[in-house]
């Protein structure tokens, strides 16, 4: 133990597309599944990950989450574990509504919900500071449970989304002007509470002829 590195390795990862991702819908804690197209992301995504060394996979219980993960999980021999700290925010009255269709039905709330008020939650759903720190205190728990080992979470856009602005120290209200894809690869290092970002946003592995070239790869072995 006494070599043991004093950090821990965080890939977080957004689930694959879903239609209510194709719709601009926002989703929440509705229990969306992936689409066809998500399917073949989460493929995508667990060859491209087949080498990281991965030790544990934790996802949210949603299932466009868990079922992203399980497709990692199928190509490691890992279990996944669910943790409901990990879900989306619960957007309440939003949930299943476009941006456009939210502005034209709550127009006040609306505005308030783009300026990102910290202490603003959508009618039955969850107040924007309170989300975050849910999200930084769940993965936060999680990496000092893995110190020396490389562990992923698969969760969402919000999700991924505190743990950037986190890591940037980026304010809570802040507009976003990085990316957060579907199926994207992040990752960051967490030690002694702190989080720091190493690299965002990679998506190579989701180009359209990237399962073909890994199949090719397999069979040559």
């Amino acid at each position: 133990m006494g070599g043991q590195q004093a950090f821990t390795r965080l890939i977080a990862i957004r689930h694959g597309e879903t239609a209510w991702n194709r719709d601009a819908r926002i989703q929440g804690h509705t229990d969306i599944p992936l689409s066809p197209t998500g399917q073949l992301q989460a493929q995508q995504l667990a060859h491209a990950l087949l080498n990281e060394g991965i030790d544990v996979i934790y996802t949210s219980d949603l299932l466009r989450a868990s079922q992203t993960a399980q497709a990692l999980a199928d190509v490691l021999q890992l279990p996944i574990n669910e943790h409901i700290g990990l879900r989306e925010r619960h957007f309440g009255q939003f949930e299943g509504l476009t941006h456009q269709e939210i502005m034209d039905m709550h127009p006040l709330e609306g505005l308030r919900w783009r300026q990102r008020e910290p202490t603003y939650g959508p009618e039955n759903g969850e107040v924007l500071q309170a989300f975050y720190d849910r999200v930084v205190k769940t993965s936060a728990n999680l990496a000092a449970q893995h110190i020396g080992q490389t562990i992923v979470l698969v969760a969402h856009g919000g999700v991924l989304d505190c743990l950037y602005r986190v890591a940037t120290q980026v304010r809570l209200d802040a507009q976003r002007t990085w990316q957060i894809n579907n199926a994207s690869i992040n990752r960051l290092l967490w030690s002694e509470g702190v989080f720091s970002l190493i690299n965002w946003g990679n998506t190579e592995h989701l180009s359209p002829h990237a399962l073909d070239e890994i199949s090719e790869r397999n069979f040559a072995r």
